[in-house]
């Protein structure tokens, strides 16, 4: 029997209770590290369409969203995954095509926006873009703003400075907060009360969560709340902002998760290769996604031998000897 406070529930009632075609949706981590993946191939699984993502920076999550003609438009700073992919594959191809629109922002301004959100005021100033396309080149219409009352009425506003007094500050850049309906996110470990404890760097993670109207995250470990109490310290996310907690082993595999595992070098090589077609990309999601029923049925298929040449040093927090070719 679950207490009251108990948030405990699994990845596919979560993804179903939370998610709604077009809604507008955030993914945490960063490129190739801590995605939520578990949760984007349960996302895919849903066959729920025309998401409206934001992200700060991120890679495979982001791709295999697009991929799947999940995402309709996206707010981001930069979509990669390093050497696998300077450019995420699916990425470039939807936005040469047409078929996705594409807002971009700095990452300052990204993180910004989030925090925002979190703090629950309109906007937020910053110097960063000033003299670039990123204030001239906006990826969505008047038309479509006009049309979402989600979205802001501008992508960003370049004002002077109200305070005279800093001569060299003498314009600034308003940037619109984020708020979206339902953010993922992957950490180390979490409790059923859904405080929340990342190891490593935390990205744009933190200020997602409290931005967000719903949070939904996976974790390596579900400890108990005592273990979370010893060093509160170590919580960045209080339970008050979590809806649900899902405990998911390697839930951010083939991405990294710091002091737990590293990224799958194959794994990311596969996708890349696949990525460039049409017809292998669907044979990928088929056979790592569509034909699987769970995050655990992936993990089964890749199998132990691969999870053991990733495996994280305790020392370091990633794998030191593996092979990243």
């Amino acid at each position: 029997m679950k207490l009251s406070n108990d948030k405990t529930t699994n990845l596919k009632d979560a993804v179903n209770e939370f998610l709604f075609e077009g809604a507008h949706i955030s993914i945490g981590g960063f490129t190739a590290n801590r995605n939520p993946m578990a949760a984007v191939h349960e996302i895919i699984r849903s066959g729920i369409k025309r998401l409206h993502l934001y992200v700060h920076s991120n890679g495979q999550g982001v791709d295999e969203l697009i991929g799947a003609d999940c995402v309709s438009a996206v707010e981001i700073a930069y979509g990669g995954n390093g050497r696998f992919a300077p450019t995420c594959v699916r990425f470039r191809k939807a936005v040469e095509q047409g078929t996705l629109a594409v807002e971009d922002y700095t990452n300052y301004q990204m993180n910004l926006r989030f925090l925002a959100g979190a703090m629950g005021i309109p906007f937020l100033p910053c110097h960063s873009a000033l003299g670039t396309d990123i204030i001239n080149k906006w990826g969505f219409s008047k038309q479509r703003r006009a049309g979402d009352p989600r979205l802001p009425d501008e992508k960003l506003r370049v004002m002077d400075n109200p305070f005279g007094q800093w001569a060299d500050s003498s314009k600034v850049v308003l940037v619109p907060a984020v708020n979206p309906d339902v953010t993922f996110l992957h950490v180390q470990e979490a409790d059923s009360q859904g405080n929340c404890r990342i190891m490593g760097l935390c990205f744009g993670d933190v200020e997602q969560a409290k931005a967000a109207k719903r949070l939904v995250v996976t974790c390596e470990k579900l400890v108990d709340t005592n273990v979370m109490r010893r060093h509160p310290e170590k919580n960045q996310i209080p339970g008050i902002y979590v809806d649900a907690v899902i405990q998911v082993s390697y839930g951010a595999y083939p991405t990294a998760c710091y002091g737990c595992y590293d990224y799958d070098p194959a794994y990311l090589n596969e996708y890349f290769r696949d990525a460039k077609e049409d017809s292998e990309n669907r044979n990928n999601r088929q056979r790592y996604v569509y034909g699987l029923h769970s995050h655990q049925e992936l993990l089964d298929l890749i199998g132990e031998e691969r999870l053991r040449l990733i495996k994280a040093d305790p020392e370091t927090g990633y794998a030191c000897n593996l092979q990243r070719v």
